[in-house]
């Protein structure tokens, strides 16, 4: 049995979801390990992680049009808002999806299902760097 772990850095430029697909896949497939579980960890309050469709990009817009109704910026539900009209409903949409996922790997590679990608969403308006913890156990 082994593990290895690594931070990923990510530079999100505003609400949005990122595709850090690429980046997990690669780092896993670097470790060696073939037979194992990935598990991802965001550290922050105000972002989230994501597994969803990958093939078509409306699916994304899609995502943040809901999100964008569900958790309106500047509600006056509101009373934490000491980062902006953003800053409470950042910590809702968090709340309300992942700051963890695991997966499986398999003869080396991350377990997705064909459509699937490994997705930052990025809750607040301004740059902001994050960081997601990655570590895989296995054989």
């Amino acid at each position: 049995m082994r593990q290895s772990h690594e931070t990923l850095s990510i530079e999100a430029q505003g609400r949005r979801l990122y595709d850090i697909t690429p980046q997990v896949m690669q780092w896993v497939q670097q470790t060696g390990i073939e037979q194992g579980l990935l598990t991802l960890y965001i550290q922050h309050t105000s972002a989230s992680l994501l597994i969803n469709e990958n093939y078509d990009g409306d699916v994304l817009v899609d995502l943040e049009a809901f999100f964008n109704r569900l958790v309106p910026d500047g509600d006056a539900l509101f009373i934490h808002t000491v980062e902006g009209p953003d800053d409470m409903p950042a910590h809702v949409r968090t709340a309300l999806t992942q700051t963890s996922l695991s997966i499986p790997v398999l003869q080396g590679k991350v377990a997705l299902g064909q459509w699937q990608g490994i997705f930052l969403f990025e809750h607040r308006h301004l740059p902001a760097h994050r960081r997601v913890l990655m570590h895989v156990i296995g054989a």
